[in-house]
Order: structure tokens, then C-alpha cells, then sequence
């Protein structure tokens, strides 16, 4: 209930401020599980990622958003699973392929943090992929950066753009870092 009405009131304040435009929101699956992969430019990205999904999402986070107790049960009512962001952290990648394997999305940053286009992936992607064989819908998000650029407390007004692809060929039989290069260059060429 908390989720959908926050979106609500985003979507609509989004729109209002930020010109927030949704493409391809018909390559979300209504009624299955899959992995959101998406480029990671700002704080706002999650939010705006939660916003654009017509469909209730979950959030791999960094583990230090997870500090203050009431902020963390906060977005952990929203979804937000702790990542260990450093290191491969076993423990979070098992409650994701859970969160999948219950029929629902997760949401991961092949970057691991915010940055830019010209990042190196990470291979969480992959190895969700290789052990769950759910689909990848890639998201590339434009102008969070630019309304919120990193260490800003003050929001700009700059047009926001998430769209939305599904990936065609994961590479079933490749590693998890070469699946992840794969959908970091799909993602970089939206």
C-alpha cells in the first residue's frame, strides 16, 4: 500500500517538475519475476526506477543506507535489500535469487555505484541471470544527474527519462562478467 501511493505522488510530482517521461514500459513482464538492470547516475535513480516500473520492484542497496534504523526500515519496507558493495556479498545475492525465484523483479546496478556510462560492470547481473534464468529488462535513466548531481542536496529542473528494453541474448553459456558487459553495453547504446 505504502509503495503504490508513493509512486502515485512521484509519478505526479515527477511529471510536474521534471517533464518524467516512461519509454518502453511494455518490455516490463506484468506477471513474472526479472532483473532490472539499469545505469546508475544519482540518488534519485531508485526512485525514479520505482516510479517508472508499472510493477512492484525490489532493490539490491548499499548497506550503509541501512545506518539510521528508521531510514532503514523505511526502504526495506519499499524493498530494499542491503548490499555489500565492496566485496562479493553471497548473502544479499541469495535473498535476490529468493526475491526472483517468489516471482518477483530485483533491481541491480552493474556499475555497483553511481557513475558514469563509462563505468566497468560488476557480474551480479550475470550471476543472477546464470542462476535463475529470469529475464533481463535493461533501464537506462537520462537527467537524474543532472537534477540531483552527486554530494547535491538541491534539486534542478532538468527533464527526466527512464526507458525500458528487454535483453534479446544474455549469453547463456558465458560468465557472469561477460553477461555483464553485455548488458552494460546494451544499456550505454539505448
Amino acid at each position: 500500500m505504502l509503495y503504490v501511493f508513493l509512486r502515485v505522488i512521484i509519478v505526479f510530482l515527477a511529471r510536474v517538475l521534471f517533464g518524467f517521461e516512461i519509454k518502453g514500459k511494455e518490455n516490463i513482464p506484468k506477471d513474472s519475476s526479472f532483473i532490472l538492470a539499469a545505469n546508475h547516475l544519482s540518488n534519485l535513480d531508485p526512485v525514479m526506477l520505482g516510479a517508472a516500473s508499472p510493477v512492484r520492484v525490489y532493490f539490491l542497496a548499499k548497506r550503509e543506507l541501512f545506518k539510521n534504523k528508521y531510514f532503514a526500515s523505511f526502504i526495506r519496507k519499499l524493498g530494499a535489500v542491503p548490499l555489500e558493495r565492496d566485496k562479493p556479498d553471497i548473502s544479499a545475492l541469495k535473498k535476490a535469487i529468493k526475491i526472483l525465484k517468489d516471482n518477483k523483479p530485483i533491481v541491480i546496478f552493474p556499475q555497483g555505484r553511481r557513475g558514469d556510462l563509462s563505468s566497468k560492470p560488476l557480474g551480479g547481473v550475470g550471476f543472477l541471470f546464470k542462476k535463475t534464468h529470469k529475464p533481463i529488462v535493461m533501464a537506462k535513466i537520462t537527467g537524474t544527474d543532472k537534477v540531483l548531481p552527486r554530494g547535491s542536496k538541491i534539486i534542478r529542473p532538468y527533464k527526466i527519462i527512464v526507458s525500458f528494453r528487454r535483453m534479446d541474448d544474455p549469453l547463456d553459456n558465458s560468465t557472469y562478467e561477460k553477461i555483464a558487459s553485455k548488458v552494460w553495453e546494451n544499456i550505454k547504446n539505448m
